[in-house]
């Protein structure tokens, strides 16, 4: 095959570093948005928890509706910044203001449980759908700019360990922070308003990550030979992604995992307060214990993927995950809660260094057998099932007062130490054994139609001169 010259020749590429680091500025807000909205909200401010899940089901809804459209336009996007940049740097402004907004309740509308709610449901929302917006482009990019899978991974690896960087930040000293730092706990003695810390929080953790997303976004370099590809027509695309087999198998399975992270993610200092009689230093130092050992964890995956390859470590991987959220019903203490987040960290590492891999060849098995890059609606796609947790952990919270009376800080039922425990442990087990089972019918598409992870990235497309600048592009950048 006799390839062109690409578009791109004399072009800097994008750093897999610079790249990668931006994952630490898009999961810092999420991650307190996730891990500290249902604690803040129910805990701190009194909303009743059933009031709270039926909001959290529409935020749920609303945002598997919205990942298509983001990336659809994403992909349809052709402009002197690329196709992705845009939407990169405009999310990350109307995230950073949405979520200091959800964390900055006014006296007037905290004292007012309707307006409470009003309030809650408008910046909850905006923060959502700002949070797709960015993560719709911000995936996407992954298979474009690193075709190689060598350098894929590299460049995958970079971003899960700034990710989990985040959730030290975002998620373990959060807790500590809000609550003793730069705020005061909820039952300390003269602490007329437990809310502050928080609020602060969102502003510096807000800034940080915008800060980050921007100087990742100004540093990627997208493939310009696609600017010349067709656009990809919405509906058409989505049958052809909706009959796809790997949406119903892979979709599913990421749905499952998702959906018991967010779980564990609302519920973590509900856990910490009612479960252990702890406070915020005791919420982050379990959370950093996780993440810590989900670091560590993360470069044996690494090495396991590696070897034996993305999908066999991907099928491994799942079933740990899921046995591993059993010893958290049984832990009493602070030092058993933290072994047995031990054992979460390792099975949750194992599946963050292997689903990207898997869809990003879901993604290059697209583009192949139809011709043309449409990452973005196809992420958005896949997103769609993804996102939908918020129902599922809707459900969970809501369960919580059908079968335990618990409602929120000031009516906790008769035993929330049990509810707790529940669903921490018992929900996540039951979503990722579902996962595990649906995974056994997967098979993943390889490079050249093998299994082989160890491939060079370079795929035969036929000889259309769309498939010859691609894969020019793709021998570019090499290895």
């Amino acid at each position: 095959m006799q390839q062109q010259v690409p578009a791109d020749r004399g072009q800097r590429r994008t750093s897999p570093f610079r790249y990668g680091v931006g994952m630490f500025g898009t999961s810092i807000p999420i991650n307190l948005i996730k891990g500290s909205m249902l604690y803040f909200y129910v805990e701190l401010l009194g909303m009743d928890a059933t009031v709270f899940a039926g909001v959290y089901a529409i935020y749920g809804i609303l945002d598997a509706i919205d990942n298509p459209v983001f990336g659809y336009l994403s992909d349809r996007t052709r402009s002197r910044w690329g196709r992705r940049k845009p939407y990169l740097v405009v999310g990350s402004l109307v995230l950073l203001g949405a979520m200091i907004a959800l964390f900055s309740v006014p006296g007037s509308v905290a004292a007012s449980a309707t307006s409470l709610v009003i309030w809650f449901a408008v910046f909850a929302i905006l923060s959502e759908m700002a949070d797709s917006l960015i993560n719709a482009n911000y995936g996407a990019l992954l298979p474009e700019l690193f075709p190689a899978e060598r350098v894929r991974a590299s460049a995958n690896g970079i971003r899960q360990g700034a990710q989990l960087v985040a959730m030290i930040l975002a998620l373990g000293l959060t807790p500590v922070l809000a609550q003793n730092v730069l705020g005061c706990p909820v039952d300390a003695v003269g602490c007329t308003d437990p809310t502050v810390g928080y609020s602060r929080l969102a502003v510096i953790f807000g800034v940080i990550g915008v800060g980050v997303i921007l100087y990742m976004a100004f540093g990627i370099r997208e493939n310009p030979a696609i600017a010349d590809e067709k656009r990809p027509p919405f509906f058409a695309s989505i049958r052809q992604i909706v009959t796809n087999r790997y949406f119903w198998t892979i979709g599913v399975v990421n749905a499952c995992y998702g959906s018991a992270i967010a779980i564990v993610l609302n519920g973590l200092q509900f856990y910490v307060r009612y479960v252990l009689g702890g406070g915020g230093l005791e919420a982050t130092i379990l959370q950093v214990a996780v993440v810590v050992g989900a670091i560590g964890m993360l470069a044996l995956w690494a090495r396991a993927v590696r070897r034996y390859g993305a999908e066999r470590v991907w099928k491994t991987a799942l079933p740990i995950a899921a046995l591993a959220f059993v010893p958290i019903y049984f832990a009493d203490s602070l030092l058993t809660a933290v072994l047995a987040g031990l054992c979460i960290a390792v099975g949750y590492s194992g599946v963050l260094a292997t689903n990207d891999l898997i869809m990003a060849r879901v993604l290059d098995d697209d583009a192949r057998r139809h011709g043309i890059h449409r990452e973005g609606i196809f992420l958005s796609a896949f997103g769609v099932l993804g996102r939908l947790n918020g129902l599922i952990v809707a459900g969970a919270l809501a369960s919580l007062t059908l079968f335990f009376g618990f409602r929120n800080g000031a009516d906790p039922g008769d035993d929330p130490a049990t509810a707790f425990r529940v669903y921490l442990s018992v929900y996540p087990t039951i979503l990722l054994a579902i996962g595990t089972v649906v995974s056994r019918f997967v098979h993943v598409p390889g490079w050249n139609g093998s299994d082989d992870d160890s491939g060079d990235g370079v795929s035969e497309h036929g000889g259309s001169p769309r498939a010859e600048r691609v894969e020019t592009f793709r021998g570019d950048l090499g290895d």
